[in-house]
């Protein structure tokens, strides 16, 4: 297997505003050719840091090589990359086709190398005939699709995108970051998105770097970083999730977790728990049941519901075991006579299985 190149490299970055500290020791590598994510809570520094990659702001300290290039002191205009700003930043006055052929324009390229680029990206990002509309004359999905188009334009080697889906409804998000997987699969160009949607940078990235208070907390693909991720913030930001505290013990070589919640769970003797480690369990993972459960491997409880929350195809599901704790539950709805059964007050079984747990670090 051929080793892919690296296209961004951070090495210790830090950025302070003030009394603030936005970028705290930060070292990333972004591969050529990902669609690389910065997840994290707002005024995390996640869009400081594509700020820095592009020059827009001076780090304080550290290095960032773009191509295997030290680009830490060049200018921004000289740097490989081209940012999609959240807010679009269009200019108002200038029609689609003025907007995507400024920079081009601005690089001197032959008017007709020109036509032919504006043509291609325009039928890329599905605005043939809108080119000599107004960005007024737009709506929010077809801004950002120019605003897009004018970005790799210029056939940049990386892009840069600072939340540009936030500001859009529901069902356009949706279909906007698919097509921004479509644009960056066919142009096989290095992604890199900020946001603070979980779904968003589930559902569209191969990587994802989870940040808090200006720091980078761990770094996984989107599958592993769901399904396994190691710190209880991480967990918790990418979704719900029930955490189970408790105290472990080894017996008869093998593991007990001895929890407030569920009682005494055996682990696998060759699991690593950290020294303040917990567990967790997807909602997802939980299910509802009409006796207790008594197989291998499976932890089962019995509680009331308390909450039920209809969201067309699944249920979210609250119920309350004897000692008051509260497990959350996600039922897909597949048969509509099953939701005659989620009343609230209802008393019922569940039951999830010890290999679908996560391991934690607080």
């Amino acid at each position: 297997m051929i080793k892919k190149k690296t296209s961004i490299e951070l090495k210790k970055l830090n950025k302070r505003f003030g009394n603030i500290t936005a970028v705290n020791d930060v070292s990333l590598e972004i591969l050529e050719n990902d669609f690389f994510t910065i997840l994290g809570p707002s005024g995390c520094g996640k869009s400081t840091i594509l700020r820095l990659i592009a020059g827009l702001e001076a780090q304080d300290s550290g290095t960032i090589i773009i191509n295997d290039e030290d680009c830490s002191s060049v200018l921004a205009n000289e740097r490989p990359v081209n940012m999609v700003f959240q807010s679009y930043a269009l200019f108002p006055h200038l029609s689609v086709r003025d907007n995507i052929e400024f920079g081009l324009k601005l690089k001197k390229i032959s008017g007709d190398e020109i036509k032919i680029r504006v043509e291609e990206i325009l039928e890329l990002v599905k605005m043939v005939g809108y080119d000599l509309k107004l960005p007024s004359e737009l709506s929010g999905g077809q801004r950002q699709r120019v605003a897009l188009a004018r970005a790799i334009v210029n056939k940049p080697q990386i892009v840069l995108l600072d939340e540009p889906l936030s500001a859009l409804d529901a069902n356009l998000r949706m279909e906007m970051q698919q097509e921004l997987v479509n644009i960056q699969r066919n142009l096989k160009m290095t992604f890199m998105l900020v946001t603070h949607d979980q779904d968003e940078a589930l559902s569209i990235s191969s990587k994802i770097a989870i940040m808090e208070n200006g720091k980078i907390i761990e770094t996984n693909t989107a599958t592993n970083m769901y399904e396994y991720p190691s710190k209880k913030f991480s967990a918790e930001f990418l979704g719900r999730i029930n955490i189970i505290e408790g105290v472990s013990s080894v017996i008869d070589n093998q593991i007990v977790f001895n929890s407030d919640t569920f009682g005494k769970i055996n682990l696998e003797r060759n699991i690593k728990l950290p020294k303040d480690g917990v567990l967790g369990i997807r909602p997802e993972k939980i299910i509802i049941e009409t006796e207790i459960n008594k197989q291998k491997n499976r932890v089962s409880m019995n509680g009331i519901i308390t909450n039920w929350t209809y969201y067309g195809d699944m249920s979210y599901i609250t119920i309350e075991l004897v000692n008051e704790t509260k497990v959350y539950i996600n039922v897909q709805n597949i048969h509509r006579n099953s939701l005659q059964e989620l009343n609230i007050g209802k008393n019922l079984y569940a039951s999830f299985d010890v290999n679908d747990l996560i391991i934690l670090e607080k």
